[in-house]
C-alpha cells in the first residue's frame, strides 16, 4: 500500500499546474463507457482517485452524480474549489480500498490515471462492496506517445534523463493480465481514443512540472532539467507550439470469478 499512501503527499505541490495543464478526456471514450453500462443521469458514479476533477467534470457534463474520493488534501481542495457549487458533486476525503462510503451505492466507479497507485487487492474488496449488484468499473489513462514526433521522442529521454522515479511508476507496467486479475475474469471491454495537447513554452513547462516524478524547483537537477525543455522547444516547435499526443486507454469490467 506504500504506492498509494505516497501518492496522498507527492502531488500537493503540483496542483495548479495539474489544474491548468493535465489532460482531459475524449468525450468519445466517456460515452463508450456509458453506452456499455448503461448507466443513465442522476446515477451515482464513485471517482477513486478523483484528484483535481478532471474527469469528475465530464461526469457531471453528462448529469451523472459524482462522489470524488481523493487522499491528497491539496488536489481534493481543488476538486471541490471547482465543482463544489455543481448539483451532483461531492468530494470525501479516503482511499481506493478505504472510500468511508456506504455499500451498494453506486451504478458505477471509475478510475483515471490514478489506477497505478492502488492496492489492487484491497480495491478490489471496496469495489466489489460498493458497486450494486451487475454494474461496472472503468479505468482510463492517458498514455503519452513517446516516438511519433521528434519533440516527444526528445520528452521521453528528457523523462529518463531527468526524472526522479519515472520508470519505478510508469503505468504501462500495467498490463492487461492485471485486469484478469483485478476483475477476476478476462470478459473486460479495451479501447483506445486519440487525445493531444496543444502548448507554448510555459504551457509545455507547466505540463511538466505537473508530473510528480519531474524534479521541483530547489531540486538540483531542475534546472538543467528546465534548461534541456527550453532547447527541446525551440528545436522542434512548429508556429510557437508543440504538441503532447496519447492514447487514451479505457479498461471496462465487472467482478465476478471463473
Amino acid at each position: 500500500m506504500k504506492l498509494e499512501t505516497d501518492s496522498a503527499m507527492r502531488f500537493s505541490d503540483r496542483v495548479q499546474n495539474y489544474v491548468r495543464y493535465r489532460p482531459g478526456y475524449p468525450s468519445e471514450a466517456l460515452s463508450f463507457i456509458l453506452e456499455n453500462t448503461a448507466v443513465k443521469a442522476g446515477e451515482r458514479v464513485i471517482d477513486l482517485g478523483a484528484g483535481t476533477g478532471i474527469l469528475s467534470q465530464l461526469m457531471l457534463d453528462r448529469g451523472l452524480h459524482v462522489t470524488g474520493v481523493e487522499p491528497n488534501d491539496a488536489m481534493r481542495e481543488a476538486s471541490v474549489h471547482q465543482l463544489g457549487s455543481v448539483p451532483g458533486f461531492r468530494s470525501v476525503a479516503g482511499w481506493s480500498h478505504a472510500t468511508g462510503l456506504d455499500g451498494n451505492c453506486a451504478e458505477l466507479i471509475t478510475a483515471a490515471q490514478a489506477f497505478h497507485w492502488f492496492d489492487l487487492a484491497k480495491t478490489r474488496e471496496e469495489c466489489e462492496r460498493l458497486l450494486k449488484p451487475g454494474r461496472a468499473m472503468a479505468v482510463l489513462f492517458n498514455e503519452r506517445l513517446t516516438d511519433v514526433s521528434p519533440f516527444l521522442i526528445g520528452y521521453e529521454a528528457l523523462l529518463q534523463r531527468f526524472a526522479t522515479d519515472y520508470n519505478a511508476i510508469n503505468h504501462t507496467k500495467i498490463t492487461d493480465a492485471t485486469y484478469r486479475v483485478f476483475f477476476g475474469n478476462d470478459q473486460f471491454l479495451k479501447s483506445a481514443f486519440r487525445n493531444v495537447q496543444e502548448f507554448d513554452y510555459l504551457g509545455i513547462e507547466g505540463r511538466l512540472l505537473s508530473s510528480s516524478y519531474a524534479p521541483a524547483p530547489g531540486h538540483p537537477d531542475h534546472e538543467s532539467m528546465i534548461a534541456a525543455l527550453r532547447a527541446l522547444f525551440d528545436q522542434t516547435q512548429t508556429n510557437g507550439t508543440v504538441r503532447i499526443e496519447y492514447q487514451t486507454l479505457v479498461y471496462l469490467g465487472r467482478f465476478f470469478n471463473g
